[in-house]
């Protein structure tokens, strides 16, 4: 089959497409900028067609040809018109389907009862009903937690867990739901590409345990080799509050936690296993809980994250990329440039260069980079938790805690984009130059500002710019020069276990 992936830049379209290719079938990714998937392993055996959901001319083009199209699109974190916009996306998306001849579209929704959902899964009901409603045979895959290295719900569950082994809990931590395994949930959307049968209804899909969040909680600390955790639930029910304990205890941010949250209010267990009739049970059955969480911990020690919440773009982000126009006049750009020679191979500084952010730091005042972190949560912002998919390697759409890589040049050049909140764009470059037969380390940061505030914001940080580029500047070179590309002693970011406090 000839099959449409949106949302290949994302969480699950990033392991969907490589599972698609090695079932046989053809790819073409549907993505709003066609350089986020330069680097991926797998971008040279797809089609890419640059598009925005919303765009019927576009979006028709994209879906030409194709048999089977699969719509990962959902807003997750947006601001007030996001339901809109999805409901927009779905109509646009399933009437170019319709106009194309697309054979069926697979879409992955929340598993939930029928009233009384949050904004985010009521969105995603009405997404599911307007393809439903469409002229295209529609497959909604209803799915609750889906647990994997790297998915929101399962970096949620781990640093909750590992951080907190005494938490005061509110009541939605007793809430049942039944989680599924990522390798089950692609095992079902790839599988749909070759039911013949012409189906358009909705699936509940789920794992074969039934746990509260809680039973989940000491479940991923037996798998973790974690002492028995200590839950007092008290008579709460704060999704909000809760949402931005979450936002400052996990990597997730409060306004993706709060979606997620939210969801767990109400019971997601499958009311039926009708999928089952089309996509048989693997013979050893689903994967349960214990298992899926043994699996996601075996790729984060082993460095093999696929991809992670983090891939996908950040609603809010800036994504302008830099102005590379010498005679450029679209305003002020401000600049704070610096380099130095190091007396190392190219090879031997790019390795150190690559491996910036995540555990291994900045380079300079970690205080001063968790305080700028913690400042960016308090706004809504992403903070420094993000981290890194991987710690020794980049690719372009990586998330590097609160920044994004916008260009790798190996051996080269790192240019990252800054997705805190800002009054105005901010990109970090990072080079590796030879100049006269020596390698030189060259480093710059670039603001283009917005409005008056932007440049009050640059003069007022300007006076810090010599301790924190220049250390930076001086640790990374030492670093290089060392042969070890982690960071100095005490800039690493804090183990997820060294955290206590109360969930409420």
């Amino acid at each position: 089959m000839r099959c449409l992936v949106t949302g290949a830049t994302g969480y699950i379209g990033g392991r969907l497409v490589p599972e698609l290719l090695d079932a046989g079938h053809e790819v073409r990714c549907m993505v709003r900028s066609a350089g986020r998937l330069r680097d991926q392993p797998w971008a040279s055996r797809v089609e890419i067609a640059e598009a925005d959901a919303t765009d019927p001319e576009r979006t028709g083009a994209a879906l030409d040809g194709v048999d089977v199209a699969y719509y990962l699109i959902h807003t997750m974190g947006g601001g007030p018109g996001f339901a809109a916009a999805d409901r927009e996306a779905a109509a646009v998306f399933a009437a170019a389907a319709e106009r194309a001849g697309v054979r069926r579209v697979v879409y992955l929704g929340g598993l939930a009862p029928d009233d009384g959902l949050s904004p985010h899964m009521r969105s995603r009901a009405e997404v599911a009903e307007i393809f439903l409603r469409s002229a295209v045979p529609a497959v909604v895959l209803r799915a609750a937690v889906i647990i994997g290295s790297g998915s929101a719900s399962f970096e949620m569950l781990r640093y909750l867990t590992e951080r907190l082994p005494v938490m005061t809990t509110p009541r939605w931590v007793g809430t049942r739901t039944q989680p599924i395994a990522i390798r089950d949930v692609l095992r079902y959307l790839v599988a749909w590409a070759d039911v013949a049968e012409e189906v358009n209804r909705s699936f509940d899909i789920g794992g074969p345990d039934v746990l509260t969040y809680a039973d989940m909680m000491r479940v991923y600390a037996e798998a973790a080799g974690l002492p028995r955790r200590l839950i007092i639930p008290v008579p709460l029910l704060s999704p909000g509050l809760s949402s931005h304990w979450v936002g400052l205890v996990t990597p997730v941010p409060a306004a993706l936690a709060r979606p997620l949250v939210e969801s767990l209010r109400n019971e997601a267990i499958c009311r039926e296993h009708d999928v089952a009739r089309y996509v048989p049970d693997p013979p050893g059955g689903l994967i349960g809980l214990r298992q899926a969480v043994e699996l996601a911990l075996q790729r984060i020690r082993e460095a093999n994250v696929l991809t992670r919440w983090s891939s996908a773009s950040t609603p809010g982000a800036p994504s302008d990329p830099l102005p590379t126009d010498p005679g450029w006049a679209g305003g002020s750009l401000y600049r704070d440039a610096r380099a130095r020679p190091v007396a190392v191979s190219p090879q031997r500084l790019w390795t150190v260069v690559e491996a910036i952010g995540g555990e291994t730091g900045w380079y300079s005042l970690p205080v001063a980079w968790r305080l700028r972190g913690l400042l960016d949560r308090l706004v809504g912002g992403v903070g420094l938790r993000r981290g890194r998919r991987d710690p020794h390697r980049l690719r372009v759409g990586d998330a590097v805690d609160f920044w994004r890589v916008e260009e790798v040049e190996p051996g080269r050049l790192l240019r990252l984009r800054a997705e805190m909140r800002l009054p105005g764009l901010a990109w970090l470059e990072l080079r590796v130059l030879r100049h006269r037969g020596r390698t030189v380390y060259g480093q710059r940061a670039i603001f283009h500002p917005r409005g008056l505030a932007g440049h009050l914001y640059w003069w007022a940080v300007t006076p810090f710019h010599s301790l924190v580029f220049g250390s930076m500047l001086r640790n990374v070179t030492a670093a290089a020069e060392r042969g070890d590309p982690a960071a100095p002693r005490g800039e690493r970011q804090e183990d997820p276990r060294a955290v206590r406090g109360s969930l409420t």
